[in-house]
């Protein structure tokens, strides 16, 4: 068979350190896009069913920069976009 001439000295260790933060990172968001995506779905449900697009509007754009500040801020995280999600659910029953 033919050598590919690596041998256990050539290959670099793991940097386990960087592996953990990318791994959170992508946890975190995969967390605030989740709830974003839940709240944009809430939108689309306040304006086709309750037909009250400019709520629905206005609760997209909320959702937009709640994503924002949650992928900004790992302390505040989903929470963020959670606050429009909640309202969006609110209007939706209450309308």
């Amino acid at each position: 068979m033919a050598s590919h001439g690596h041998h256990a000295d050539d290959i670099p260790q793991m940097d386990y350190a960087e592996h953990e933060r990318t791994y959170l990172g992508f946890v975190h968001f995969a967390e605030v896009g989740t709830i974003a995506c839940l709240a944009f779905v809430a939108a689309l449900a306040v304006g086709g069913l309750k037909h009250a697009w400019g709520i629905a509007i206005i609760g997209t754009l909320l959702a937009l920069v709640g994503a924002g500040v949650g992928i900004a801020s790992k302390s505040i995280g989903w929470r963020a976009p959670a606050v429009p999600f909640g309202l969006l659910m609110l209007s939706l029953i209450l309308l």
